[in-house]
């Protein structure tokens, strides 16, 4: 069931490139990020009272709280970079350029979460990396 989220997530990933880059024509990337941020925090928070999720905030530790804002804080940066990469760039080339960051996961996950590597992963990372090289010069 998880690779269908996982293809869903690619499908709508798709879609946001193409929805930014008609939609930041002639707009400053930091303010079309706040706007796509304001979107998604509504449909978040929809969905999280919808699911009747609210009741378990307070089961949050200093742990999840710590690391779920330093996600966000990630997420921010890569949106705000991404969006001023969509403004200068090509789609066809930004947006599998952004998905070098299924190999670094990869990587990070390796080394911070100690995670196994199979040849199948490693040989995936590293067709990533060079089509994402060929991508940079092409």
């Amino acid at each position: 069931m998880w690779w269908i989220y996982a293809l869903l997530s690619a499908l709508f990933a798709a879609l946001t490139a193409i929805f930014a880059k008609v939609g930041i024509k002639g707009v400053d990337t930091d303010l079309a990020t706040a706007i796509r941020t304001v979107v998604i925090l509504l449909i978040a928070w929809a969905i999280v009272f919808f699911k009747g999720g609210v009741g378990s905030i307070g089961s949050l530790n200093k742990l999840n709280w710590t690391f779920l804002a330093l996600s966000g804080c990630a997420t921010g940066l890569s949106w705000i970079c991404y969006f001023k990469a969509l403004q200068m760039g090509k789609v066809s080339q930004v947006a599998p350029i952004d998905k070098l960051s299924v190999a670094l996961a990869i990587i990070l996950a390796v080394v911070f979460l100690k995670e196994s590597l199979s040849i199948a992963q490693a040989v995936g990372a590293l067709m990533i990396i060079g089509g994402s090289v060929v991508l940079i010069f092409a």
